[in-house]
């Protein structure tokens, strides 16, 4: 399942029987205005996006998705890449959109995936001038999702970074994972406003033949860089887990991360 949200801040949703997540909307932008993909945990199973926007929409009840109903939003984001977003990366620093996600498309419906476009508007990043398509197909009974980023710029060549947004401030990273292709974390569930968090999260980032896999912003992501030229298709991989479901601890993540 995915769709926009405009019952609640134009966000854009997506599922599958694995995983769930966001990303932000016209609506959000200020608070925050971010590319950041939205981790939500869920146990395996049913679908429950649309479950809990209608009960988070109900008044009074806006922390709903905050709370564990047999999953939840606990992952923090706010201005940053979330668990798989993209940005351009321009003398060392990431250069994040001026506006969220402004319009969207469902390009393929069907019981064993749905793939969808978010159109982000034209930005300066830096002195460049850049707009992104960014289409993301959700296969059912998969912990990733692909992503085929089409940055458009006035210029030769332009690196991207698809990462993680590491939490070491929160003190809440086990364990990582490098490889050639791909940056993984284990950590603690990383939004304490609501309530105890319960469980691990795994989060990670594949990107075949990836220019190089590192660290970057004083530590707080982890990304794989990698130079296209304009309009050309850079093709990547997110995923997620919670250790209530069936991934338990950091190797089991780790390999499947290692090997999709």
């Amino acid at each position: 399942m995915a769709r926009e949200v405009p019952e609640r801040a134009d966000d854009f949703v997506f599922e599958n029987n694995l995983i769930a997540g966001r990303f932000y909307g016209k609506a959000l932008e200020g608070n925050p205005t971010s590319p950041g993909i939205d981790i939500w945990v869920k146990l395996p199973g049913a679908l429950v996006a649309n479950e809990w926007y209608a009960e988070a929409v109900k008044p009074g009840n806006g922390n709903y998705y905050h709370q564990d109903h047999g999953g939840k939003d606990c992952y923090k984001v706010a201005v940053s890449l979330g668990g798989g977003g993209s940005v351009p990366y321009i003398n060392e620093t990431l250069c994040y959109p001026a506006t969220n996600y402004r319009s969207s498309e469902i390009l393929n419906e069907s019981p064993e995936e749905i793939r969808f476009v978010l159109h982000y508007p034209e930005w300066q990043a830096g002195e460049v001038t850049v707009k992104l398509d960014k289409t993301v197909t959700v296969l059912a009974d998969s912990y990733f999702c692909k992503v085929e980023d089409v940055y458009t710029f006035n210029k030769d060549s332009l690196t991207i970074a698809a990462g993680i947004f590491r939490h070491p401030d929160l003190g809440t990273i086990e364990a990582e994972a490098f490889g050639d292709d791909y940056y993984a974390i284990w950590e603690k569930a990383s939004d304490q406003s609501v309530e105890p968090e319960d469980g691990m999260l795994g989060v990670a980032v594949i990107m075949p033949e990836a220019d190089c896999v590192t660290i970057v912003d004083g530590g707080r992501h982890g990304v794989c860089l990698k130079t296209v030229a304009s309009g050309q298709p850079l093709e990547y991989w997110y995923g997620s887990c919670w250790s209530k479901g069936d991934i338990k601890g950091s190797a089991e993540w780790f390999e499947l991360s290692a090997n999709l």
